[in-house]
């Protein structure tokens, strides 16, 4: 029988009451709660002007690649198991939700939300969507496979094919590689 040991994730939390800035690992970390991730969210949706759904995406996966590739890197963690058992420790640590990798190739993944902080903000104000409203966390996924591989960022599409707050009772989000 093989026997697996999961790698915890370590976080050294600082406040600078100085610059009033939080960080996490040394990368600067705004604290949230989900009414002002669900605002900046329907922000998004509602912007006419410019693709504020695929800008919030993107901003999340700036965000986060680094946090996540740095801290690979610089803890010396190769094995896929632990990359991706870190960055969902680490998406349940930021507040974001409970994520869960179900499957991962060079070219494709599954990945699911069994909790999302956004989808339980927006139904609080606002009740159900019809359409996915996730962007942040199709942005953290994008980071997280790029991250996983040693690739760049924008290196992943990822759709969410199933919605918390359209009704499903998980989140689905598939990537594939561009």
């Amino acid at each position: 029988m093989t026997a697996y040991t999961k790698t915890d994730l370590m976080i050294d939390r600082r406040y600078d009451e100085r610059r009033g800035r939080h960080t996490l690992n040394g990368i600067t970390h705004v604290l949230h709660c989900h009414h002002y991730l669900s605002l900046y969210t329907q922000l998004a949706e509602d912007c006419a002007m410019l693709d504020g759904r695929r800008l919030l995406a993107e901003v999340a996966e700036d965000a986060f690649h680094p946090v996540l590739a740095n801290y690979y890197r610089e803890h010396s963690i190769t094995a896929t198991a632990d990359r991706i058992s870190l960055a969902e420790q680490y998406y349940a640590m930021a507040g974001l939700g409970k994520m869960n990798v179900v499957s991962v190739g060079p070219d494709s993944a599954l990945v699911e939300l069994l909790h999302s902080h956004v989808d339980a903000g927006w139904e609080k104000k606002w009740g159900r969507q019809e359409k996915p409203i996730n962007h942040v966390t199709r942005g953290y996924i994008r980071a997280l496979l790029a991250a996983l591989f040693d690739l760049p960022s924008r290196t992943w599409d990822v759709r969410e094919t199933a919605s918390m707050v359209a009704g499903a009772d998980r989140s689905e989000f598939v990537g594939v590689r561009k």
